[in-house]
């Protein structure tokens, strides 16, 4: 199939640059409206016990909910005074009776001293909106932010609303910051690995075909289902950083036939029949993993799964498509503007040189490699095991952003200004029920106040406030004691509130991630096995890939959540890590780990296939591709990195966390635990039972068999 699939591209190339053209122009200009129609937040299930409960409280007296608070300030007066009454009442006044919003509060319309600051020189009111959805309330927010301030005194907003206002600002300006940082140092970058700048700049080529196909599939995503605005970041980072990898290993592949005699065409059949062929498998790998992140009931997770499979989809079709058509028509001037260092090369290339050294040393003391990097790898590993969890606040925007601190201010600043409540929905009763159930949450721990805040004759809602952190596993120990509170059988109890949702998060994780896990490890193993036709080579991926995503995953918590290095790397520590945020990295990560996996098995297995020899195919696969794997980590380290530039903490812990996991599995893992392991199990690396070895022969993803391998199929450079 691959042989004649290089053969049709390389006959059709002209057509199918056409196409790839046509891709960037409506990218460019239909498919970049995608920032438009992303939604906000996405962070939970809408479909949850704490949601239904907020649904019903809606539905019963209106949303309860806070989305934006407004912050008034003043050196010279105290809130008391007439003349700050007076200018907040005419800014509260004139927005109250517009059709964004639902409810407004104050001092001056409760009397509730908690609505004044401890030094009485601010105030604040609480705003909640009639949008239904996180984007409705995204659009008036915007609409109404303008016409909330009051004259003479200063004006912050903040709220939920604001917050994420600020983070899809924040998000779009980061994502400017890292392609102006990464891009000219990919230039460079790969103008000293490729050797020469023709061949230097098809992987960027690949890559924004494929960053704007990405965004035309999402945008068309968008109009049957909520895609998350963080879905264009890794758009970005994936399109870039695989159409990176994937080009790099084809242009390798194609100059290596070229230096073997062969003419352009026949170069970009073999080029498709074998690098094509890993291309392939690995792309796919990634695809299926992602699409595992569609089993949880979190939209902000469905929407980036959409975007990075569009991502990774053209990326890889443009590798096996829109790459080898240039190189059918460019062939041997793939090299030109050659510089200084790179030398033309003739014949096959040769097993020395430093990978060859590298390999030889593994196999010699195999064992000691084996041990000491899997020890090295669970040393790293350690502080994952006192992780924390939460979900995203203020503090992932940078200090001093007005959303945030509004926030830190009402925390420090004013009694109850945490603002962090859970609401209780009891209906059936009465009066009766509502007085008991009041009484019993006033014995629990951590209870600040009950009061009713809302009421009639069928149904209450109590707010209830508490004396710790609405993230902390005392507030969630909180929501989970009201739920289970004995009340008579006509009378029913819905508890919402961000602890219960974070309970609700927890469960819908907790409950999901094996089947994620199984999945992932039952899509790996069946596609590794159709590409190498072994039964213990995959089941050694899967354990590599764990360790090395554990080793990562320490560094994160004790980066990250422990707060170590965040002075250096500008972010505040939040104490714990966003789960949802972490099944995407496992994702990812798995997939790229496969990705390199893939690369070097593939040559594995190719000269295992010529030779049958086990320490030898092992030598010169890790010499063949050991340069391609490591340059292809480092330039899409560079990619991922350049997020960490920007000012949103998650995003900044996710290409951290991703480059230094891309660092361990290129180098630890795959250069020298891999051909350890490998070298360990001998021959059985490539064992299987008779009846799936003869299903092997039949439809696996075999790398080079349309064509021989030794002998010249053509030559001259026509």
């Amino acid at each position: 199939m691959f042989e004649w699939w290089g053969r049709s591209v390389s006959r059709l190339r002209w057509g199918v640059l056409t196409f790839a053209a046509a891709i960037v122009v409506i990218g460019a200009t239909w498919g970049i409206g995608v920032f438009d129609s992303l939604a906000d937040g996405g962070f939970y299930n809408d479909k949850s016990p704490s949601a239904k409960a907020a649904e019903r409280i809606e539905d019963e007296f209106g949303r309860q909910a806070v989305d934006v608070v407004v912050l008034y300030e003043s050196d010279d007066l105290i809130a008391t005074d007439p003349e700050f009454a007076e200018a907040v009442t005419d800014s509260l006044d004139a927005i109250a009776d517009r059709d964004e919003v639902e409810s407004v509060s104050s001092y001056y319309s409760t009397q509730l001293p908690s609505f004044i600051s401890d030094d009485e020189h601010s105030t604040y009111a609480t705003i909640t909106l009639t949008g239904e959805t996180d984007a409705d309330r995204a659009e008036q927010y915007e609409a109404l932010a303008p016409d909330l301030t009051a004259d003479g005194l200063t004006t912050r907003l903040g709220g939920s609303a604001a917050i994420f206002d600020d983070v899809n600002r924040q998000t779009q300006a980061d994502m400017i910051t890292a392609e102006m940082i990464s891009l000219p140092i990919l230039l460079v970058l790969m103008v000293l690995i490729f050797g020469s700048l023709v061949a230097a700049t098809t992987p960027l080529l690949i890559g924004v075909i494929a960053i704007m196909g990405g965004f035309i599939i999402t945008r068309l995503l968008t109009y049957v289902t909520d895609v998350s605005v963080f879905a264009i970041n890794v758009i970005t980072i994936i399109g870039l950083g695989l159409s990176i990898d994937y080009a790099l290993f084809v242009v390798n592949r194609f100059r290596e036939e070229l230096a073997l005699g062969r003419d352009k065409r026949t170069a970009v059949v073999r080029t498709m029949t074998t690098a094509g062929r890993t291309v392939t498998v690995s792309g796919l790998t990634i695809v299926l993993s992602l699409a595992g992140l569609l089993m949880f009931p979190l939209p902000f997770l469905h929407g980036i799964a959409y975007g990075g499979m569009a991502a990774v989809a053209v990326a890889m079709l443009g590798s096996l498509t829109v790459l080898p058509a240039l190189l059918a028509i460019i062939g041997h001037r793939v090299d030109a503007v050659r510089m200084p260092w790179r030398r033309k090369r003739s014949g096959r290339p040769s097993n020395s040189g430093a990978w060859s050294r590298v390999g030889a040393s593994v196999m010699r003391r195999p064992v000691l490699y084996l041990v000491g990097v899997v020890a090295v790898l669970l040393v790293l590993a350690i502080p994952f095991l006192h992780a924390n969890w939460g979900t995203v606040d203020e503090k992932v925007l940078p200090e001093g952003m007005e959303s945030r601190v509004v926030s830190e201010t009402l925390r420090a600043d004013f009694p109850d200004g945490d603002l962090g409540t859970l609401q209780v929905f009891v209906e059936g009763g009465g009066e009766a029920a509502v007085q008991a159930v009041t009484a019993d949450i006033d014995e629990l721990d951590h209870v600040d106040s009950v009061r009713p805040i809302a009421g009639n004759a069928d149904a209450a809602v109590l707010q209830v406030s508490y004396d710790v952190d609405q993230q902390s596993e005392e507030a969630r120990e909180l929501a989970t004691a009201i739920g289970e509170l004995d009340v008579p059988d006509d009378t029913e109890l819905a508890v919402s509130g961000m602890p219960a949702v974070l309970n609700d998060q927890f469960s819908d994780i907790g409950e999901r991630l094996p089947w994620l896990a199984l999945y992932v490890a039952v899509v790996t193993l069946l596609l590794l096995f159709l590409a190498f036709g072994s039964v213990l080579l995959p089941i050694k991926a899967v354990l590599m890939n764990m360790i090395s995503i554990g080793a990562s995953f320490g560094v994160i918590v004790w980066i990250f959540q422990d707060g170590n290095l965040s002075e250096w790397l500008g972010f505040t520590p939040s104490g714990f890590l966003e789960p949802s945020n972490l099944l995407l990295m496992v994702v990812l990560l798995f997939g790229l780990s496969t990705d390199y996996e893939v690369f070097l098995l593939s040559r594995v297995r190719e000269e295992w296939d010529h030779t049958g020899d086990n320490t030898a195919s092992v030598l010169t696969g890790l010499q063949r591709t050991g340069g391609i794997i490591t340059s292809a980590a480092l330039l899409l380290i560079v990619v991922v990195s350049a997020f960490a530039a920007g000012g949103i903490m998650f995003l900044k812990m996710i290409g951290i966390g991703m480059a230094v996991a891309i660092f361990i599995d290129a180098t630890l893992v795959r250069m020298l635990l891999v051909p350890a392991t490998m070298r360990i199990l001998g021959n059985a690396n490539w064992w299987a039972p008779k009846p799936l070895r003869r299903f092997y022969a039949r439809y696996g993803v075999k790398e080079g068999e349309d064509l021989p391998a030794p002998e010249l199929v053509g030559s001259g450079r026509n």
